[in-house]
C-alpha cells in the first residue's frame, strides 16, 4: 500500500508537459532476452521507451507493448531517430530470459526484454517508482502493476513519461519533440 501511495504521489507531482525528472530512473543491472548481462550503460547513446509489465499479463501488457513499438516506429519515421522499445518484467519468477525472448520477438526484432533476479527487478522498479503486487488467482497469480511508459534519453536520464490513456499519436509527437529538444 505504501508503494502505491508513493507512486500516486509521484504521478501527481509529475507534470503533463515534457520535463526531466531527476529523482526517477537510474542505474540498473539486468539480463536481456539473450541471457546477456546488461546495465543502463549498455544503452547509452540510444533513447529508450521503457515499459514495465509481465509476459503472463492477459490483456494490458500486450496492448501497451504493441503501442510502444508503434510509437518507436512513428518517431523513427518522423525524425530518423531510432528509439529502442524496452520491456522490463515485474515477474522474474516466471519471466526467464528465454520466455522474455519469445515474448518480445512477437512484437518485432528491435524490442528488448529485460529480466533478472528479484533483487535486481526490485532495484529498477524502485528507481522508476513502478508499483507492482502479486495477486493470487485460480491456483496461480496475476501481477497488479502501474502502466507508465518512460522516455529515457541517450544519457540515461528520464526525459518524459506517459500514462496509458495518452493517445499513441500524442505520445509519438511528444517523444519526437522531446528528443529534438535534447539533441
Amino acid at each position: 500500500m505504501t508503494r502505491w501511495l508513493v507512486f500516486l504521489g509521484l504521478l501527481a507531482a509529475m507534470p503533463d508537459t515534457p520535463a526531466a525528472t531527476p529523482d526517477v530512473g537510474g542505474p540498473f543491472h539486468l539480463v536481456d532476452q539473450d541471457g546477456h548481462a546488461v546495465s543502463d550503460r549498455t544503452y547509452r547513446g540510444k533513447p529508450l521507451l521503457m515499459y514495465f509489465g509481465y509476459t503472463s499479463c492477459p490483456d494490458i501488457c500486450p496492448v501497451d507493448v504493441a503501442k510502444v513499438v508503434q510509437v518507436a516506429r512513428s518517431v523513427r519515421e518522423a525524425t530518423g531517430v531510432d528509439v529502442t522499445p524496452v520491456f522490463v518484467t515485474i515477474d522474474p519468477e516466471r519471466d526467464t530470459a528465454a520466455r522474455m525472448k519469445a515474448y518480445v520477438r512477437a512484437f518485432g526484432p528491435d524490442v528488448v526484454g529485460l529480466t533478472g533476479s528479484a533483487d535486481q527487478i526490485r532495484q529498477v522498479t524502485d528507481a522508476y517508482h513502478v508499483y507492482f503486487n502479486k495477486v493470487p488467482a485460480n491456483g496461480s497469480y496475476l501481477m497488479d502493476h502501474s502502466t507508465v511508459l518512460y522516455l529515457v534519453g541517450p544519457e540515461g536520464t528520464l526525459l518524459d513519461h506517459f500514462g496509458r490513456k495518452v493517445p499513441e499519436q500524442d505520445v509519438a509527437a511528444r517523444v519526437a519533440a522531446t528528443l529534438k529538444a535534447h539533441r
